[in-house]
């Protein structure tokens, strides 16, 4: 029986999550599998990946077969190191704690170009917020001043308003001009002028 390392696909559509498996090369993508050895979630950024190491590389040396995929993944975690660091052991080249130091220089290595990732992305996502705030406080510094100004206006149209109200009144106060007078009226006033010349 020929065994593969490859990924079985779970989650929504859209939205794939993958398990990490050793399957028999004959069965359907999703289908049984001999072992999980991790997962991966590329929704994430930078995508999640847990694996067993010890796992893989014994699956690896007992002649499993990875995809080019999950080829990618192993060498990304470190267990095609440690299989060939296994196979130097085997072969005599290095010695058991010379292939252990080998491999925890070199995931101390990844995992400091990983953070740095994840820090760069993290300023990148910061910087991002920063220009859109930075946006919306000019949208709204200039809403401000154009509310300030309506207000103004408006203001100013009340306070005109009310000069002219005021500057009615006042012509209201002075004495009116009564227009022609009638007859009647012309002699009525005559006659009043009549009597308070005879009492004086």
């Amino acid at each position: 029986m020929s065994v593969k390392i490859r990924l079985q696909r779970h989650g929504r559509k859209g939205k794939p999550y993958y398990w990490v498996v050793a399957a028999d090369a004959r069965s359907k993508r999703d289908g049984r599998s001999l072992e999980k050895l991790g997962i991966y979630n590329p929704n994430t950024n930078p995508a999640t990946i847990e694996l067993d190491i010890d796992a893989a590389v014994k699956w690896l040396q007992n002649g499993a077969q990875p995809t080019d995929t999950a080829r990618a993944i192993l060498s990304y975690k470190g267990a095609m190191l440690k299989n060939h660091l296994a196979g130097g052991v085997r072969k005599g080249a290095l010695t058991e704690e010379q292939a252990e130091a080998k491999f925890q220089a070199w995931l101390e290595e990844k995992a400091s170009k990983v953070s740095a990732k994840e820090s760069k992305l993290a300023k990148a996502e910061e910087d991002a917020k920063a220009k859109v705030l930075d946006a919306e406080k000019e949208i709204n510094a200039k809403r401000k001043a154009a509310v300030a100004e309506i207000e103004n206006e408006a203001i100013k149209a009340k306070a005109d308003a009310k000069a002219a109200a005021e500057a009615a009144a006042k012509s209201d106060d002075a004495p009116e001009d009564k227009g022609p007078q009638t007859i009647d009226e012309v002699a009525a006033e005559a006659k009043d002028e009549g009597k308070k010349e005879e009492e004086s």
